[in-house]
């Protein structure tokens, strides 16, 4: 007899992240870090494991070297497992075919052979680049009650962010009768969240359907949900009501993470009964001097703070000397802002250093940009940064 699993879930975490610019120049999406210890991956793995699903496909594509490494065994969120655990998949070349993922819908496809290894009953899709806790068992629990062949998680976005998502349009018992992807008008404010439940069975026959059709654009929500529509499948939204940010661009990525900061934050990381596991970096306890200043922030391990920290998010072995100021920023691993430089409203990836008296971004304030330093590279001594800045390349400062 074949051991199987309930539930298998698909981890789509080969996304390029262009809208992130620098931080996205040699990582993935999902390997951005976020909130002084995390990954952006972490949030949808956590769920997994605490919602019970301790079988994970990874799909990885741009990039994937340091998402692949960091992943590793899965050990960090307890998914080191002899049956099931994490597998990370990238695109193979097999017999008859070699190609890369086409779209969300192929990436599955391609896959199917992974998924059918556990025989599962149900197919759970999430997305590697949202920050969010969510319950994926009362979601299955919910599938599986109402018969569905399809559920699709959903949320109420604004109506002016409405055409940035797919868009659901449902009967007062949440059945769908219309999915419009990224509609110019929208119906309704009820938007895919991009995680989805399938019955294994309909999604593998709707996935060998979809490769057999040369116009598709291999992609769940203008091909294979549509196409479940309009064959009279059961499809039922189950709407979401906690926090779920999308951090794909600058703005929303910087968002987030100040969503985590004050004595009631908006997204609480801290919640003993919903742990987000991560794998942390070797280091040692953060020191904080005795002329040092820090305000509503979140300061990581091996940080050496001698300076001004004011609303703002450091991940590990950051270095702030005395007289630096850092304020409404966030500050990725191994950056060191010397003594007397300046930094304001941004983001700064791992490994930046930024010299003595250097000035990056702008106070806070209306019409005012994030500035981005992309990872490695230097500010000089003097130099400035100018608000909304975007650099991946050494800024000269005086010699």
């Amino acid at each position: 007899m074949q051991r199987k699993k309930q539930c298998v879930a698909m981890l789509l975490a080969g996304g390029q992240g262009s809208r992130l610019y620098a931080l996205t120049n040699t990582i993935a999406k999902p390997a951005v870090p976020f909130g002084a210890k995390y990954r952006i991956i972490d949030f949808p793995l956590s769920n997994c494991v605490n919602s019970g699903i301790d079988t994970v496909g990874v799909l990885t594509q741009y990039e994937p070297l340091e998402l692949n490494e960091y992943i590793g065994n899965g050990q960090p969120w307890d998914l080191d497992r002899s049956f099931g655990g994490v597998h990370v998949l990238s695109p193979y070349q097999a017999k008859k075919r070699s190609s890369w993922y086409e779209g969300t819908a192929n990436a599955i496809y391609q896959n199917m052979h992974f998924m059918k290894m556990y025989n599962p009953e149900y197919i759970l899709i999430l997305s590697g680049d949202h920050i969010y806790k969510m319950d994926y068992a009362a979601m299955l629990k919910a599938h599986i009650e109402k018969g569905a062949d399809c559920t699709i998680a959903a949320l109420n976005v604004p109506l002016k962010e409405a055409s940035r998502f797919g868009i659901l349009n449902i009967k007062e018992d949440g059945t769908i009768y219309q999915f419009e992807e990224k509609p110019k008008v929208p119906k309704s404010t009820l938007a895919s969240m991009g995680i989805y439940i399938f019955t294994a069975s309909k999604l593998f026959h709707y996935l060998e359907e979809d490769d057999k059709n040369p116009n598709s654009s291999k992609d769940f929500g203008k091909d294979v949900l549509p196409a479940m529509l309009n064959a009279g499948e059961k499809m039922m939204s189950y709407e979401f009501q906690g926090y779920w940010k999308d951090v794909g661009t600058i703005a929303s990525l910087h968002e987030a993470n100040m969503d985590l900061l004050g004595e009631t934050p908006n997204f609480d990381v801290s919640d003993s009964k919903w742990k987000i596991h991560s794998r942390n970096p070797l280091a040692p306890p953060e020191y904080i001097g005795p002329n040092a200043t820090v305000q509503n922030s979140m300061i990581a391990l091996g940080c050496e703070i001698n300076g001004t920290i004011v609303n703002s998010v450091l991940s590990s072995n950051v270095v702030v000397e005395e007289g630096a100021v850092v304020k409404d920023s966030v500050i990725m691993s191994g950056t060191v802002v010397k003594a007397g430089a300046e930094v304001n409203y941004s983001i700064i990836d791992e490994d930046v250093v930024v010299e003595s008296g250097a000035k990056v971004g702008a106070e806070k304030g209306e019409g005012v940009g994030i500035a981005v330093l992309g990872k490695g590279i230097k500010v000089g001594k003097n130099a400035a940064v100018a608000a909304g800045e975007i650099v991946d390349k050494d800024v000269e400062g005086e010699v």
